[in-house]
Formats: structure tokens, sequence, C-alpha cells
């Protein structure tokens, strides 16, 4: 961006995630060594079918964390300047979107639509999702800050100081 193009509002959004690449290790160790000490005791008593599950249930949660680690590179990137709300989608593989949208007429919506509801940017029929992965909380406050940010671009304050009062 442009000495003129400077960005009046920018926001990085990424999905919460909890749990680090180490803590899942942590937690598939744990899972292997009482899955293990549970087929174990099953199968002393005689009950070998459990052990065909338990064999089972760890590589699915290993896929089911390795899936959940993936989905935790994607992000994206808000720009609002006065000439247009740029927004640069990276999805977990690393490729980019990027669209932009003139701010000029830009509306920010929050879409109740069912359930969690969605912050939409719109200008001349285009219309753009962001923050798709955020909590209601999170989206409720990301469209505050979009609508304060684009207020304050249409509406700019002046400071006169001729005018201010002794």
């Amino acid at each position: 961006m442009s000495v003129t193009q400077a960005p009046v509002f920018e926001a990085f959004i990424v999905p919460h995630r909890s749990l680090t690449p180490k803590g899942v290790l942590v937690v598939v160790g744990l899972l292997a060594v009482l899955t293990a000490a549970m087929a174990l005791r099953f199968w002393l008593i005689g009950a070998w079918p459990v052990v065909v599950f338990s064999v089972v249930e760890v590589p699915v949660v290993v896929l089911l964390l390795t899936i959940n680690l993936r989905r935790a590179r994607a992000s994206e990137l808000i720009m609002l300047s006065a000439q247009a709300v740029t927004v640069v989608r990276t999805d977990p593989t690393g490729r980019r979107q990027q669209a932009s949208l003139p701010s000029a007429w830009l509306r920010v919506d929050l879409d109740p639509g069912r359930g969690i509801p969605r912050v939409m940017l719109s200008s001349h029929g285009r219309g753009w999702e962001v923050g798709a992965f955020l909590h209601e909380a999170e989206k409720r406050s990301l469209f505050a800050a979009l609508s304060d940010a684009l207020h304050g671009l249409r509406n700019p304050r002046f400071d006169n100081p001729q005018l201010r009062e002794n």
C-alpha cells in the first residue's frame, strides 16, 4: 500500500486453537497409554472385541487432531483505507485469495441468518463474508470495529485550534 492508501483500520484474524502441536503430542501419548491399558485389561478378562475398537480409536483421534492443527493455519487480513477495503484470506494450505471493494459505497452488515450472525462487506452488488470462523461475540466486536472505522473515514473530525475555547 502506498502512503495515500494507508489503512485506517487493520485486523488480522486467526481461528482460536487452545491446543499447541506439543499439546497434541501429550494428548495423543496419554490417550495411547490409557487405551493400551484398558485394552490389556479387557483382553485379560476375555472381552477381546473391545481391543479391536481400542486399536481403531487412537488413529481416529490422531487424524482429527491433525485436521484441527491444519485448519488453525488459516487467517484473514482486513485492511480499510480511504480508497478500498481489502480482504486477504489464507487457507490452511497457504493459498491466498484477495478481494477489494471500494470503500466509498461500502456497507458493513451483521446478517443474523440462522444461528450465528455473519459479518458481510458489500459494495456495488458484490459481497464478501469476513471472520467466518469467529464466535458470535467476536463477530459482533468485528462488526462494531469495522462500522466505527468506516464511520470515522466518512465523517472525519477536523481539529482547528482557532475554534477551541481558551
